[in-house]
């Protein structure tokens, strides 16, 4: 991949740049074959349907996922979460969640504890982004229905252990709903060994994917009400949304063109080995803090040197505020980070940052030694003046 002069280090809110074969696969699309999938006999409308298939078949050999058709396609992570949450819940219901979800697991949870009476724990994490297990099996009550967890924290960098959640929440007869936002793409996953019922993932970050694109795995033994209800392409004449996968799930026309630069940028993946990115960017990481480590006033927050983390890094300069250090840092090393409080205050309550949020720097598989060196070269002369 091409690098432009800019040292793009938000890989965390958007991974850039994209793979050459997304482009040339949303540009093949729009010049040969933008018809609407499902809405058509004729080639062109059949040929669109082939290319969001070929999608699911990809992310399902990502996933492990046994049929495509458990994977449906949304807009973006939020969209996916949305539809879990709140296609799953019902009034009394009893929810736990972590203290370093995003807003998109959050609000819809306060959304549904304002309007339907659901009742939600949120269990406490360590500044090193560490659970205690224990905590989660005694906060289980009679009326828990479902566990979710950021798999990845999108401030802490810190990696929960999906496995062993599972178990938990199956053993309760809960089900277990993932937010992928960070590890999609960038760490393995596989939805029948870590227990997971609901997988909801972005296209646009780990995935190497355009934005506007996502989706969500569902298990086949979860039933959950449609977000969204209209024009299918199928069974036109019911007053009801389908009950076949993933039309039930699927109103409205599909983002063909994105779903195709989607679909190459799994292949991408899938090409390089999710085990291969994850320790790429591992390295690059601790490359990144073994030196930030070095600077006076700097402190980083979420697992210390050597320990598991997604390929961010988030940190806070004393004296200085966030924004103003991702300012400089762009306009005057051309290196582009993201501060802030990142959709995350749970997470920022955790890391002791609430007052001013914190500077995140995160990586790409693409990301090259040189790259660190010269962010790092950035903060010192940042952290001396």
């Amino acid at each position: 991949m091409k690098k432009q002069a800019v040292i793009y280090l938000d890989h965390a809110a958007t991974s850039w740049p994209k793979p050459p074969a997304v482009g040339e696969a949303m540009m093949s699309i729009l010049n040969g074959q933008a018809a609407s999938a499902g809405r058509g006999n004729h080639n062109m409308a059949l040929q669109a349907g082939r290319i969001m298939f070929n999608a699911r078949q990809a992310l399902a050999t990502l996933f492990h996922v046994s049929n495509p058709n458990d994977i449906v396609f949304t807009s973006n992570t939020t969209s996916a979460l949305n539809l879990a949450i709140k296609g799953w819940l019902k009034p009394g219901d009893h929810v736990i969640a972590t203290m370093v979800e995003h807003n998109s697991v959050r609000r819809p949870l306060e959304f549904l504890k304002r309007t339907m009476g659901i009742k939600v724990d949120y269990i406490a994490i360590n500044e090193r982004g560490q659970l205690d297990l224990n905590e989660v099996r005694n906060s289980f009550r009679p009326e828990t229905t479902l566990v979710v967890c950021s798999h990845g924290s999108n401030l802490l960098g810190s990696i929960l252990p999906l496995q062993e959640l599972g178990h938990l929440a199956h053993e309760h007869e809960a089900i277990f709903l993932v937010d992928a936002a960070q590890s999609a793409g960038t760490y393995p996953i596989d939805v029948a060994e870590m227990g997971i019922d609901l997988l909801a993932f972005p296209g646009h970050k780990g995935l190497l994917g355009p934005q506007g694109t996502g989706g969500l795995y569902i298990s086949p033994q979860v039933d959950l009400e449609p977000l969204l209800h209209g024009g299918t392409g199928s069974q036109s004449e019911e007053l009801e949304q389908p009950a076949v996968r993933p039309d039930r799930f699927e109103a409205g026309t599909a983002n063909t063109v994105g779903i195709a630069g989607l679909a190459a940028g799994v292949h991408a993946v899938l090409e390089y080995g999710v085990k291969q990115i994850y320790e790429r960017q591992w390295m690059l990481i601790q490359m990144m803090m073994k030196e930030l480590a070095k600077l006076p006033g700097i402190s980083l927050i979420g697992p210390k040197l050597g320990e598991p983390r997604m390929g961010l890094v988030s940190f806070n300069l004393e004296g200085r505020d966030a924004a103003e250090i991702a300012f400089v840092l762009d306009r005057e090393y051309g290196i582009a980070v993201r501060a802030g409080y990142h959709c995350t205050p749970l997470g920022h309550m955790t890391a002791g940052t609430s007052a001013g949020g914190a500077v995140r720097a995160s990586v790409g598989f693409d990301t090259t030694e040189e790259e660190v060196e010269a962010f790092v070269l950035a903060m010192r002369q940042i952290s001396a003046q």
